[in-house]
């Protein structure tokens, strides 16, 4: 619709998606979704590296290992190639839903990621039981705070090539991550806003 001022005026229109809440927006030019984002190393320094997107650049934080074509396990390596964002998953007794194009669903206490290579749910969200071991998504620091879930090893999924690869938020540091890509909670807000499930993630 139109304002009195003649602009174009934009609604959100949620939607409920197998027990997930989905909202969608008609957008300006500004919210459209990104069609590419790239993720390149910063000269000098393997673990830190920039985000493209649009015409902005974002300072991010690499895995300890660098990008690496040959991912593996435990390797602390950010996979180089082309994915696609799945979900966004967020801790919602600390933050409102963000404004995003992609899916959402709030952090339980009992969300995990399945990293044992010998687990048929190997590289796939879990739930875990009160005391049981696993990487939770529900954490003490803020760094799961925002997750963004990528198709990184999905099509197939080959055991031991690298599980729990996602954008998510920095330490205080920007110390390098596990093999995830990371920012600081500004620019992930930004980022979600023009995030789809056709934006095209090209890392390397």
């Amino acid at each position: 619709m139109k304002s009195s001022l003649g602009k174009r005026v934009w609604t959100a229109k949620p939607r409920m998606k197998s027990g997930n809440i989905s909202i969608t927006y008609d957008k300006t030019s500004a919210d459209r979704p990104l069609s590419l984002i790239r993720i390149r190393p910063a000269a000098g320094n393997s673990r830190r590296g920039w985000l493209t997107a649009g015409r902005r650049s974002i300072p991010v934080a690499l895995g300890r290992g660098g990008i690496r074509a040959n991912k593996r396990e435990g390797d602390g390596g950010t996979p180089r190639g082309s994915f696609r964002a799945r979900r966004l998953w967020w801790r919602a007794d600390r933050s409102p839903r963000p404004r995003t194009l992609l899916p959402a669903r709030a952090i339980s206490s009992q969300d995990a990621w399945c990293e044992d290579v010998a687990d048929r749910h190997y590289n796939r969200p879990i739930r875990l039981a009160p005391g049981r071991d696993g990487d939770r998504l529900k954490r003490g620091d803020h760094l799961y705070d925002f997750i963004v879930e990528i198709d990184h090893n999905t099509r197939p999924r080959v055991a031991g090539r690298g599980s729990a690869v996602f954008l998510h938020l920095a330490r205080d540091n920007f110390g390098p991550t596990a093999g995830c890509v990371s920012m600081t909670r500004g620019a992930m807000l930004q980022l979600l806003r023009r995030l789809g499930p056709r934006t095209r993630i090209v890392i390397g």
